[in-house]
């Protein structure tokens, strides 16, 4: 090696220890999300759809937090997330709204401008359509965090997670500040199985804990207080709407044996095609 020369140390980036198939199981939280919208839209918020649905955001957040240790430029990383949010963003009102009918809101929506364009008209639109952001805003704020911790430039590892914080609950972000803690933890135990199993266990307890305890599935009453004591206290605190998040776990631990890999456009378009499927569903159901 010449004497002159000079070794530049790589950056140490913890190797995820998980599922390292994104392809796959990208898919399969697409398929539990779109079970979860579908019951809350399509069949009356039917309880044990959303239920399914709770397994589709701790595997969002592990795919990212996979993506964010291959990528080779987070801004552009960043930038398709941002990107991705702000196309769906539309359809996703018109998707996810409980009003049922596409027709009347695109018609309440864009009421104040039937009279003649102007500014005052043109934000009461835009606050109709970003009053309630997409999942794609949690997973923006969560890889700045993410980002600010790994690179420690100008104390990033302290203001960018608090700021992601902070964010997530001025703007009304899917899963709020929460769903940020969740980013940050499991970022913090990725290289180890056994720590991601403690995060996910302690995290939706006490997630879950806010929410009533599961009284009935598929029509069958849960008799919960018929049971012992020290069987009853533990499986309440499983059994509760956000605990099912739990469900993820095998999926996040265990490797699958071979990936699907997508195409990048594709990866990002599932999204939006999903909330697509189900405007043309609920014209169908409910009409125009």
């Amino acid at each position: 090696m010449n004497g002159n020369s000079r070794a530049v140390s790589p950056v140490c980036r913890p190797r995820p220890a998980g599922n390292l198939s994104t392809g796959l199981l990208k898919l399969i939280a697409l398929l539990f999300m779109f079970i979860d919208h579908s019951g809350k839209v399509l069949f009356n918020n039917m309880y044990e759809m959303r239920v399914l649905g709770r397994i589709a955001f701790p595997i969002y957040v592990w795919c990212m937090i996979v993506g964010f240790s291959r990528t080779r430029s987070v801004p552009r990383y960043l930038l398709r997330i941002l990107v991705t949010g702000l196309v769906s963003q539309p359809l996703y009102l018109l998707a996810l709204d409980y009003q049922g009918h596409v027709g009347v809101l695109l018609r309440s929506v864009f009421e104040p401008l039937s009279a003649g364009f102007s500014f005052p008209a043109l934000g009461a639109v835009l606050r109709t359509f970003f009053a309630k952001p997409n999942v794609f805003l949690s997973l923006f704020l969560g890889l700045a965090a993410l980002w600010g911790v790994r690179e420690k430039k100008a104390w990033s590892h302290l203001w960018a997670p608090a700021a992601a914080l902070v964010l997530a609950s001025v703007l009304g972000a899917d899963y709020g500040w929460k769903g940020i803690l969740f980013f940050l933890l499991m970022y913090a135990v990725q290289d180890s199985r056994p720590g991601i199993a403690a995060v996910m266990v302690a995290y939706f307890l006490f997630w879950g804990s806010s929410y009533q305890v599961t009284s009935s599935l598929f029509g069958v009453a849960l008799q919960l207080d018929s049971l012992p004591a020290w069987l009853n206290s533990p499986l309440k605190a499983f059994m509760r709407l956000e605990a099912y998040g739990l469900l993820a776990l095998p999926l996040l631990l265990i490797r699958f044996p071979r990936d699907l890999r997508l195409p990048r456009w594709l990866s990002y378009m599932l999204y939006p095609g999903h909330l697509v499927l189900l405007i043309v569903l609920k014209v169908i159901v409910f009409g125009w």
